[in-house]
């Protein structure tokens, strides 16, 4: 048979599914695997930031469509776009070991800048993100925040050329196209806590094919996996709105997963952040305490207010 796998278009899409054909073909030499490539909505719509136009499931819901009705045996997705829920009939098979979870900052060939503390005052700043850019303006208020789409060259074209000081970027994207030498600092974790899933690969089939599922096992990557979990169940937790900044990280620890999570207001003038350690088998459920936590220091209302303007 001819595995198909699901996947966006994208340089980095399509990236990502090269990576997994071919460590599926090394596993399983002679394997025939074809691409069927998908257009999704957060595809088409590039000149509105993803919070006004639905946020996370924008670049997934036609490729599981495609996995529903029998086009693809599997997709591949970047983790941080999958909604909390994944729909019934379909299955997270396999995470593969995480590249580097950090935001990156890239600063313009014109600027001594070397980090967000040294950026000129009133930088023009491009990113997509809301929660890139509450803990931005919580940081330097001036900065002027710039919405940035796009595939990562045309964002980096933007920044090189100096129509913008600075842009920030996931380091896993640059760093898998090859753009690692255009960072200028990595951010870390202290200063951006990155998107829920950040870095990490969501390998998706249906649930009752038994011979994809045993196939995808090779993928797997149980230390990447529970950390995963652990901040997919906060993000369940909250049913976060596509207004509303939230952002976890864990690090897996022996068999305990430390997590931090933030729930924020866009504006970044208010961020609820904490972090809780607790056991790598129930990672699911260590998320979830850490959001009730942040509900119980003022998360709900930051989450309701977000749902009033969205």
């Amino acid at each position: 048979m001819t595995l198909r796998i699901a996947t966006r278009g994208s340089a980095l899409a399509l990236w990502q599914a090269h990576h997994v054909r071919d460590r599926l073909q090394s596993a399983e030499p002679g394997l025939e695997v074809e691409l069927v490539i998908i257009k999704t909505r957060g595809d088409k719509i590039l000149d509105r930031a993803l919070s006004e136009v639905g946020g996370k499931g924008l670049f997934v819901k036609e490729i599981e469509e495609a996995l529903l009705d029998g086009r693809a045996e599997v997709a591949v997705h970047s983790m941080k776009d999958l909604p909390a829920e994944v729909p019934d009939g379909l299955i997270i098979a396999a995470i593969p070991e995480r590249e580097d979870a950090r935001d990156a900052l890239i600063v313009a060939p014109s600027l001594t800048a070397r980090d967000v503390a040294s950026l000129p005052r009133g930088a023009r700043v491009g990113t997509s993100s809301l929660r890139r850019v509450c803990q931005l303006k919580a940081r330097r208020p001036d900065l002027e925040l710039v919405p940035l789409r796009g595939n990562v060259d045309t964002r980096l074209k933007k920044v090189q050329a100096g129509e913008l000081d600075a842009i920030v970027l996931a380091c896993a994207g640059l760093k898998r196209l090859g753009h690692a030498a255009a960072i200028t600092a990595s951010l870390s974790i202290e200063e951006s806590l990155p998107a829920i899933g950040q870095g990490a690969l969501a390998i998706e089939c249906r649930t009752d094919d038994a011979a994809t599922r045993a196939r995808l096992a090779v993928l797997h990557h149980p230390a990447t996996a529970h950390a995963v979990e652990a901040e997919r169940g906060f993000l369940g937790r909250l049913e976060g709105d596509c207004k509303t900044p939230l952002a976890a990280h864990g690090i897996l620890r022996g068999e305990r997963v430390v997590l931090e999570g933030l729930v924020a207001s866009p504006d970044g003038a208010t961020i609820l952040r904490q972090t809780l350690e607790g056991s790598a088998a129930d990672g699911a459920r260590l998320g979830c305490d850490l959001a009730e936590l942040l509900l119980a220091r003022g998360a709900r209302e930051l989450l309701a207010a977000g749902k009033t303007t969205s």
